[in-house]
Parts: C-alpha cells; sequence; structure tokens
C-alpha cells in the first residue's frame, strides 16, 4: 500500500520503517560500544616487560618491579573487569604490539626498584639524592582512539598506588621515628634532671671543701713547723748519739783492759786463798793443842779466837780469791757490749738519726707544699662550687627544654601511625567520580544526537510542505501541519524504539525510564519540526545546517574543554535543551523543547506562505 505525498516522490512503509528504525539502529549500536567500556576490559590484552633489578634494603631483598607486575595483573578491587595481561620479554612485546597481539605495552626498567626506594634510603641516610621510579607505556600507531587514555589511566593508578604504598611505608617510619626521637629525648630529659641533681649535690659538698682545705693548710703548716724542730732535735740527738758511742767504746775498752787485768790476778789471789787457808788451818792447829802444850788459859783462848777469826777470814779471802776468775770475764762481756752499744750507737746516729733528720726535713717541705696547695685548693673549690651551681642551674634548664622538646613531639602508636601515613601519602580522594571513560551523560548524549539524525533523515524523503501549495485551498498552516504529522509520528517512534534500547544496555528503574521515553518521544516530535523548518525555509541547504547541528551537538557534549564560543553556539541548539531533558526529566527542557517546535511550525508556515505567492509571468509559464 502506497501513499502518494508529491507528484514526483513516493513514499512506502518501508522507507516509513527505515527511517524509523534508522536511529534505534544507530543509537543501538552506539550505546552497546560505548556504555562502561571498563567492564569489557579483558578484551583488550596488554603485555609486561619486566626489566626491574631488585634492590636489597636492610638485608630483603625489595622487587619492586614484580609487585607493580603483580598488581597490574591482579587489578583493582574497585573494578570489575581488567586488561589480559601478558608477562612477556621485550622482542615478543615490539612483534606483538607491531602484529596486534597487544593493544599496549608496559615496560618497568632496569632501576625501577632503585628509584622506587631512593626516597626512603635518602631519609634512612641522611643524605644523597632521591629519583623518581617511572614506567614506559606504548601503543601502537594504529592503535583506536580511547586505548591510549585506558591503558595509560590503567598504569597511572597503578603506579600511583605503588607510590603511595611507598609513601605510606616512608611516612610510617617518619612518625615511628617521631616517636623514637620523643622518647630519647624524654631518656634525656631524664639524665640531664639526674646530671642536675647530681651538680647540686656535688656542690653541696665543694662547698664544704674550702674550710677543710684551710684546716687543712693550717695543720700542714703547723706540720711543717714540727718537722722543722724535730730535724733540729734529731740533729742533736745525732750529736748526742756519736759522743755516747765514743763513750761507751772507751768503757768497752777499759772494761776490756780492766778484765784482763783481773784476770791476770787471778793466780795470785789463788795463792793469797792458799795461804789464807793454810794459816787458818795452821791456827786450828795451835789453838787445838795448845792446852795441851801448857799454854795458858788466856793465851788458848786468845789462839782460839785468832784461829776463829783466821777461819772467818779465810772464807772471805777464798771468795775474793775467786772474784778474779768470776768477774773477769764478765768485765770481758760487759766490755764486749759496750763496744757493741757504741758500734749501734754510730750506726743510730749515721743511718738513723741523720735520715730521720733529713725525712723530717723532707716532710717539713712537703708540709710546706701542702699548706700551700690545701690553700689553693680551697680557692679553687670556691670556684667549683660557683661552677657546679651554674651546672646545675644549666642542667636544669636543659632537662626543662628536653622536656619540652619531648612533650612537643608527636607520639603514635603502630596502628596510629599506620592510618597517618595513609592519609599523609593519599590525603585527598574524590568520591562520586566515575571510573568510566564516558561518563552518565553518554546515553542522553547520544539519544539525543541519533534523534537529530533521525529527523535528518525523515526529510531526506519526506517533503517539507506539498508541492500544490500554490494551488491548495488549506490555509498555509494546515498545509505546514499536513507534512508535519507524519514527520513527528515518526520522531515519536524513534524516541519509544531508542528508549527500549537504552533501557535494555542501561537497566534504568521504572520512574527514570518512564520520565526518559516521554523527553525521548518529545525530543522527536520536536527535532521533526526543527529539521522541517530547515528544509522549509533553506531547501538543501538546511539539511546541511541539520548535519552541522548534529556535529556540534557532539562537539560540545563530550568534553567541557571547547572553547567558549563553540559551546555558546551549542547551548543555542534544540540539541541542547534535549541532552539536559534526556540527562533529568524537567519542566524548563520540555518547554525548550514545545518552544523550538512552536516556533519550527511557524517558520515552516511562513515558509508555505511565501511559496503560495507567485508573479503573473510565472503563473502564465505553468498554463
Amino acid at each position: 500500500m502506497t501513499r502518494s505525498l508529491t507528484p514526483r516522490r513516493s513514499l512506502t512503509w518501508l522507507t516509513i520503517l527505515g527511517i524509523l528504525l534508522l536511529p534505534a539502529a544507530i543509537g543501538g549500536i552506539l550505546v552497546a560500544a560505548l556504555q562502561n567500556p571498563t567492564e569489557r576490559l579483558d578484551s583488550m590484552t596488554a603485555a609486561i616487560v619486566n626489566l626491574d633489578e631488585p634492590v636489597e634494603i636492610d638485608g630483603q631483598v625489595t622487587p619492586l618491579g614484580r609487585q607493580l607486575a603483580s598488581g597490574l595483573v591482579e587489578g583493582s578491587d574497585d573494578l570489575d573487569s581488567n586488561l589480559t595481561w601478558v608477562i612477556s620479554n621485550e622482542e615478543d612485546a615490539a612483534d606483538g604490539l607491531a602484529d596486534g597481539t597487544y593493544q599496549a605495552v608496559i615496560t618497568i626498567p632496569e632501576d625501577f626498584s632503585a628509584a622506587a626506594t631512593s626516597a626512603g634510603q635518602t631519609i634512612s641516610d641522611g643524605g644523597g639524592s632521591a629519583e623518581q621510579a617511572t614506567i614506559r607505556v606504548t601503543t601502537p600507531d594504529d592503535g583506536l582512539v580511547a586505548d591510549d587514555l585506558i591503558t595509560s589511566q590503567i598504569a597511572n593508578v597503578a603506579a600511583s598506588s605503588m607510590g603511595t604504598m611507598l609513601s605510606e611505608a616512608t611516612t610510617d617510619n617518619i612518625l615511628v621515628g617521631f616517636t623514637t626521637i620523643g622518647d630519647q629525648i624524654g631518656e634525656a630529659a631524664d639524665g640531664a634532671d639526674q646530671l642536675a641533681t647530681g651538680a647540686r649535690d656535688a656542690a653541696t659538698g665543694a662547698a664544704a671543701i674550702p674550710d677543710g682545705a684551710t684546716q687543712l693548710a693550717s695543720g700542714a703548716s703547723q706540720l711543717g713547723s714540727g718537722a722543722t724542730t724535730l730535724a733540729s732535735g734529731l740533729d742533736t740527738l745525732t750529736t748526742k748519739t756519736r759522743e755516747a758511742a765514743a763513750g761507751a767504746s772507751t768503757i768497752g775498752q777499759g772494761l776490756t783492759a780492766g778484765a784482763q787485768q783481773l784476770q791476770a790476778q787471778a793466780s795470785g789471789a789463788a795463792l793469797v786463798a792458799e795461804g789464807s787457808s793454810q794459816l787458818a788451818a795452821g791456827l786450828q792447829q795451835l789453838a787445838a793443842g795448845c792446852t795441851a802444850s801448857g799454854g795458858s788459859a788466856e793465851f788458848c783462848a786468845q789462839l782460839a779466837g785468832a784461829a776463829a777469826g783466821a777461819t772467818e777470814t779465810d772464807k772471805g779471802v777464798q771468795q775474793l780469791a775467786a772474784l778474779p776468775g768470776t768477774i773477769a770475764p764478765q768485765m770481758s762481756q760487759a766490755g764486749a757490749g759496750a763496744s757493741q752499744l757504741a758500734s749501734g750507737l754510730t750506726q743510730l746516729a749515721n743511718e738513723g738519726l741523720v735520715q730521720s733528720a733529713t725525712g723530717a726535713r723532707t716532710l717539713a717541705t712537703g708540709a710546706d707544699q701542702l699548706s700551700t696547695g690545701a690553700t689553693d685548693l680551697a680557692t679553687g673549690a670556691t670556684e667549683l662550687t660557683t661552677g657546679l651551681d651554674s651546672l646545675a642551674t644549666g642542667t636544669g634548664d636543659l632537662a626543662g627544654g628536653l622536656r619540652t622538646a619531648s612533650d612537643s613531639l608527636p607520639s603514635f602508636s603502630d596502628a596510629e601511625s599506620t592510618s597517618l601515613a595513609s592519609v599523609i601519602a593519599d590525603p585527598v580522594a574524590a568520591e562520586g567520580a566515575g571510573d568510566t571513560i564516558f561518563g552518565p551523560t553518554a546515553i542522553p548524549l547520544l539519544t539525543a544526537v541519533v534523534l537529530w539524525f533521525g529527523a535528518l533523515a525523515s526529510f531526506l524523503v519526506l517533503r517539507p510542505h506539498t508541492a500544490r501549495a500554490l494551488t491548495s485551498r488549506r490555509s498555509s498552516a494546515g498545509l505546514a501541519l499536513r507534512a508535519f504529522t507524519p514527520a513527528a509520528a515518526i520522531g515519536a517512534g524513534q524516541g519509544v524504539l531508542v528508549s527500549l534500547i537504552v533501557q535494555i544496555v542501561a537497566g534504568y528503574d521504572a520512574a527514570t525510564w518512564w520520565a526518559f521515553a516521554g523527553m525521548a518521544v518529545l525530543t522527536g516530535i520536536a527535532f521533526a519540526a526543527v529539521n522541517q523548518a530547515l528544509v522549509a525555509v533553506f531547501g538543501g541547504v538546511g539539511r546541511w545546517v541539520a548535519a552541522l547541528v548534529g556535529v556540534l551537538a557532539i562537539a560540545t557534549g563530550i568534553v567541557s574543554t571547547v572553547p567558549e564560543w563553540l559551546a555558546a553556539i551549542g547551548d543555542a541548539l534544540p540539541t541542547a535543551s534535549a541532552f539536559s531533558g534526556l540527562i533529568s526529566a524537567n519542566g524548563a527542557a520540555a518547554a525548550a523543547l514545545v518552544v523550538w517546535g512552536v516556533l519550527a511550525l511557524v517558520a515552516t508556515t511562513l515558509a508555505v506562505a511565501l511559496r503560495r505567492t507567485t508573479s503573473v509571468k510565472a503563473a502564465l509559464a505553468t498554463v
């Protein structure tokens, strides 16, 4: 069944169906291809070339290149998909990049671990230079538009994560170092307190030294005087001892000589004793025979008395006679002892007393020096007391300053250090940012664009008005509406079909989809009116303008970095109102589309009215 709308062109239902399905097909293809590309990252294959040489830190091997490669392969917990990674070498990666096997190659250089740990080592060593670690992303020259962006973004995220991990570790060590330094300063403050206390005690003790030293100086001076007197007395004693030794020597010689003389007289004494004994015996005999011999009694008595006296005398003589023999050895011994005494006294004088006198003089000199030193000690002790007081005050101030420094330094537990290091390493986070190349406005933009080109396609086969406008009895508005009606129906159908395709891909909730579908239908109708007006007013040029409008809608809707003048043009187009309403259905956008539709119908009506006027010459030419 066909319906002739113009005398020169017929419109079949197949054509109408094609126009109706064109935006749906285009929109379905674009949405299916571009919606959430990060969910299909596994369709891309990338190679990892790890050339890194691990480093050794504190005796532990640190292969950061291997860890980075592992992080790339494992991907992020926040993403549902990741690239298909292949651990490769330089030759295979280059070949795969050339033949299309790999869409990207991530190269980790040899010095990656060394550079990545250089900052921590510089801090640990207290010197040196830090170096930034880098990785190289290579993509083929004939790669697709967004492939570079995807692989670079993943590599940057991986490098950033590795950098954050290293920053956390370095910062954690620094924070732990703060705590350790604070503890050590606290210990130093305790030591300074103890030093201050000891210095005060020492100052107290030193304060007592001057009095003791003064007393010591006085005693040493007295000791020197006494030692001098002692030396003088010892000199006198030495002289007297020598004199005593001389006397003892003389006595010894005299005793020895007397013993010798007495020993020489011992024989004479023996003869005297013998004669005394004979005399006593003779007188005893005479006394005994006196009476018998006729002596008188008186004479006999005198004789007996004389005999008794001689006996007693003989006893004394016998004792005296024995004395030389007894006394001579004793005198000889006494003489020898006196000689030994003289020798001992001489030795005492020459050795003991002289040396003692010398020692006493040395003692006097030392005592004088001790007195001088004790006086100096008293002076120095006074200065020491002052210095110790200053030391105690200074160390007390030092202890206070160290305590203040210890209290001022932050102190963190292991858990606090880890948490704070994590925040310092990554202080700012963005919430709500999309993880896909095309944001949530991609579908509204694509919908608006395909509906626009769908309306443009409608007026590639439909006329904006009937060719019989000049001879028709209908009003210009009626003619415009009559041409608009099938295009509006097609636009509404396109809106419904595109909304269904979008729902299959995006999965909106019911309320959101109904609002989206309503705006899509309104957009399709409004776009049909605008495209009708463009063709009615400008003819073939209008279709060219419509194509430019579609291009501008794409150009100004993808990114916000377009020039301001171009963005201003885009905002003035009907596609901007449709874009806004499809993002979030709102009255302002709907009203704007209605206004665009009404104004477009007015413009079409004016164009039809202009087509209904002609000159006499033109009218006669048609007869």
